[in-house]
């Protein structure tokens, strides 16, 4: 880690217990989160927000730029909102037509770069886009909501709060896309640009910026101006689905590295002494601000419903109970939270983590991985033995011959270059099985071991279908925890948890899943407005309706 002295810690959780998917599902937002640490950036250098072109009609269409000055370049968000008919209106990636189109700009387009992006924006996929066009996103309207709010400030009203509450956004989006999609720019142009180092920097800021666009819009059609505790309430909806998910499997540095620096907040707090009255009233107050977030937090589906009920009960209990004075107060409180469920753990976890900055932001600048997957090699086969023992015995225990321990199957579809998951016993399209099947491929290595020590080259010269296996045993030495220590493949994987664990380390709150497939989800909740970038702008952990 990048800190000059290394704080006292506790023994981090082991990789068994973190790296399951039950508890991955379970996680929440911390202030490690990417958005909680882009905003930081912003209020640190006191970015101003400008609105240099808004060339909107009275419906609410056309395009409008925005631009900002950040860590030493400028960027500008080109948005534009487009009349969509009903019938097109649909979140699924077959979607060829959106509400709006966003693209994150290097710099201050001129009016030909304006147009370029115009006419390009709204057709995402089906065009082409150049290394000056950092992000392109989509997003469409919570038509209900946007229409409502309209509705009000066009009769002098504010619009009905418990609306604003259900529902929490205006537009979300479909996809935010980076790192090279469509001829947009590589993420090595801008990885070392200070601001956009961090993982998905460049696509936080845009979901901000984009957030703002949605605000300004339904103002200038409803012709009136929004509270502003309604609008700090109105975040960002996103639906997100199987694309996202192998993305914790294809890069695993990274996903050690995110891993690594929550643990190690976690195991630096829990090693704290003892609190002073301000930390503990203000965790005090943190503890009563979750239960008021998942007293807010409702979903349509029947399951996924329950175990939010299920959740504010359970906080409820551990709060009658929870004392923060004493020694080692947040290990105690760990320890007590271990009673309960993984929701009630990870909640903990992520609570006794908000308070201390100068404990666990520095972590932030660890989460990247500027070098990539590269670790020493392990020399012969006994070392790569031992490695699986001691790193990789959870993916040994699996039957991958069963049919419920190799049920699913991974591939990407053909018509949208999107992952999909496939059943393998009745649907077509198992011998395109993308290698996500890590488990299953480090049993087979095992089982080619030689009994006689040879070196790893001679090995993988006679069996070239182990190289993959090999290079995750070496990553997983040195990296523990860069796998998902689950089988990906089998019946009961359920890809939400890949989700939901990702989606957390953006930010995302009140997670809404539509199946066990693909979620919704709000960013940028009570996240500061644009003209609220201050020394008081990274107090919005698990938000709730104030008005």
């Amino acid at each position: 880690m990048k800190d000059e002295v290394i704080p006292p810690h506790v023994p981090l959780r082991p990789p068994d217990e973190v790296m399951r998917l039950a508890r991955m599902g379970s996680m929440f937002p911390t202030r490690l989160s990417f958005l909680r640490s882009m905003i930081r950036r912003l209020a640190r250098e006191n970015a101003q927000i400008t609105r240099p072109v808004w060339n909107m009609d009275e419906g609410g269409f056309g395009h409008a730029v925005y631009s900002l000055r950040f860590g030493g370049h400028e960027y500008s968000l080109v948005a534009i909102s487009t009349d969509l008919p009903p019938e097109l209106r649909t979140d699924r990636v077959i979607a060829t037509a959106w509400d709006s189109a966003y693209v994150l700009y290097d710099g201050v387009p001129d009016a030909n770069e304006i147009a370029r992006i115009a006419a390009a924006a709204p057709k995402q996929e089906a065009a082409r886009f150049s290394e000056r066009d950092l992000v392109l996103s989509r997003a469409n309207k919570s038509v209900r909501l946007f229409a409502h709010v309209v509705q009000a400030l066009q009769d002098g009203q504010q619009p009905d709060e418990k609306m604003i509450r259900d529902v929490g956004y205006l537009m979300r989006t479909t996809a935010v896309y980076g790192n090279g999609k469509f001829g947009i720019a590589d993420r090595a142009l801008i990885a070392d640009r200070p601001g956009l180092e961090g993982p998905f920097a460049a696509e936080m800021l845009t979901v901000w910026l984009i957030r703002h666009f949605t605000h300004d819009l339904v103002e200038h059609v409803g012709g009136g101006q929004l509270a502003l505790h309604i609008k700090r309430h109105l975040g960002i909806g996103n639906s997100t689905g199987l694309g996202m998910a192998p993305f914790l499997v294809t890069h695993p540095v990274l996903l050690n590295n995110w891993m690594m620096a929550r643990e190690t907040a976690l195991a630096r707090v829990r090693a704290i002494e003892t609190l002073t009255k301000a930390q503990q009233d203000r965790l005090a107050d943190l503890s009563h601000r979750a239960a008021k977030h998942l007293a807010e937090w409702d979903v349509p589906d029947p399951s996924h419903q329950a175990r939010i009920v299920t959740l504010r009960a359970d906080w409820q209990s551990i709060l009658s109970d929870l004392k923060f004075d004493g020694t080692r107060p947040l290990d105690k409180a760990m320890e007590q939270a271990a009673r309960y469920s993984f929701d009630v753990q990870e909640l903990m976890a992520a609570l006794v983590i908000e308070p201390f900055a100068e404990l666990v932001d520095g972590l932030c600048d660890c989460m990247a991985d500027p070098q990539g997957p590269f670790c020493p090699p392990l020399s012969d086969t006994d070392a790569l033995r031992a490695a699986i023992r001691d790193h990789f015995n959870w993916a040994l225990v699996p039957d991958y011959d069963a049919e419920t321990g190799c049920g699913q199957f991974w591939y990407v579809s053909e018509a949208k270059q999107e992952p999909r998951l496939g059943l393998r016993f009745s649907e077509p399209g198992a011998e395109l099985e993308s290698p996500l099947d890590i488990g299953r491929q480090i049993k087979a290595l095992n089982a080619a071991l030689p009994e006689q020590s040879q070196p790893v080259s001679a090995f993988l010269a006679a069996f070239p279908q182990h190289a993959m296996a090999v290079d995750r045993v070496q990553l997983g030495a040195v990296h523990p925890y860069a796998e998902i220590r689950d089988n990906l493949i089998a019946t009961s994987c359920l890809p939400i948890d890949m989700l939901r664990c990702k989606l957390s380390f953006f930010g995302a709150s009140k997670f809404d899943p539509k199946s066990d497939r693909w979620t919704r989800i709000t960013l940028c909740q009570g996240a500061p407005l644009a003209d609220e970038l201050n020394a008081a702008a990274d107090d919005w952990w698990l938000p709730v309706f104030a008005p």
